[in-house]
């Protein structure tokens, strides 16, 4: 097999595999990697294979399996250390490690698990027990694979309408995530970049998420204002809680005719130009009007908002500004119409 996996590859292994799981098997011993390797396939699931520290570490961070069943002790980088760099890179550090050794003793069982291992198994392998203890950690791993791909899926809908969302973890105020949205806003309204917080949102947050968390009373929301358009903040709610501190979600929304015209045109299928045209139509412009706002004729807006007619199926200025103003109101309610 070569070296280097590609995209494409890894792609094609996991399409084939009856269980969509991958698997890394990483064993200095031939034999081992054999009699695993026949199990795992049998049973439907995408087998990849190492046989050194060096080459577990490359084809983890090439392929990104669903769970690493690793031998401890290796010549070179042995299994523990091959663990404890999977978990210290971001890429992999969600990938359940199931130990496979021979040492018996405690202290080596203790040392696998706090090297980042779920699990272990003891050498001569049984490959039936293996696929037991695969199995509980790898339903652990979908459940939160599921997870991460529908909140991804979430946030990005968020972003498609105009909405954005970041995490700061309190009391220490830095924020640990957002989404791409979130970013641009941040830097546009408030000149700052990730891991800071803007300092108006954590006076905003200090002062009101003590009454989020005895009382459970929402916050008021926050408005940041940039000439005529507005960054609403709203905290939408705690998404986690270690001994570093609180985790809040806080959801924002930008208020203007920009960020209208750019959720009409999704929601409702419509160019841009369209959108535009129909943004104006609600604001009461005649297509005299709507002409010198986008610098063309009357008949250009007159030709454009006939499209519109056809997409929106309507035969009206006034039903065609209805539907735009319903649906402006569901993305926007504070929008001034």
């Amino acid at each position: 097999m070569s070296s280097e996996l590609t995209p494409p590859l890894v792609h094609s292994l996991r399409e084939h595999a009856g269980t969509g799981d991958l698997v890394l098997i990483v064993d200095d011993v031939p034999d081992n990697l054999a009699v695993l390797h026949d199990a795992l396939d049998e049973s439907g699931y995408a087998v990849l294979v190492a046989t050194s520290g060096e080459q577990a570490l490359q084809r983890a961070a090439q392929a990104r399996p669903d769970i690493v069943l690793l031998d401890a002790m290796m010549p070179g980088i042995d299994g523990f250390e091959v663990a404890r760099r999977l978990k210290a890179d971001a890429a992999t550090a969600h990938i359940p490690i199931v130990f496979m050794t021979g040492l018996t003793e405690t202290e080596h069982l203790v040392a696998a698990l706090e090297a980042g291992g779920v699990d272990y198994v003891t050498k001569p392998i049984k490959p039936k027990e293996v696929l037991a203890r695969m199995n509980v950690h790898l339903q652990g791993a979908r459940t939160a694979r599921q997870a991460a791909q529908q909140a991804g899926q979430a946030r990005n809908a968020l972003d498609a309408f105009g909405y954005a969302s970041f995490t700061v973890r309190m009391p220490e105020g830095r924020l640990i995530w957002q989404t791409a949205l979130a970013r641009d806003l941040l830097q546009r309204y408030c000149a700052t970049a990730a891991p800071a917080t803007p300092p108006v949102v954590l006076e905003w947050l200090r002062q009101h998420l003590p009454d989020a968390q005895q009382r459970q009373v929402e916050p008021p929301v926050l408005t940041i204002a940039q000439g005529a358009a507005n960054l609403s903040l709203r905290l939408h709610q705690q998404t986690g809680h270690d001994e570093d501190g609180d985790d809040w979600l806080i959801i924002m929304r930008e208020d203007s005719g920009t960020s209208v015209i750019e959720a009409m045109s999704l929601c409702l299928k419509l160019t841009a130009r369209e959108a535009e045209v129909l943004y104006w139509v609600v604001k009461g412009k005649t297509n005299k009007d709507i002409g010198e706002i986008l610098g063309a004729s009357p008949a250009t807006a007159k030709k454009h908002l006939e499209r519109v007619y056809v997409k929106l199926g309507v035969e009206t200025r006034t039903a065609a500004a209805g539907v735009a103003m319903k649906r402006i109101r569901e993305l926007q309610p504070q929008f001034e119409i």
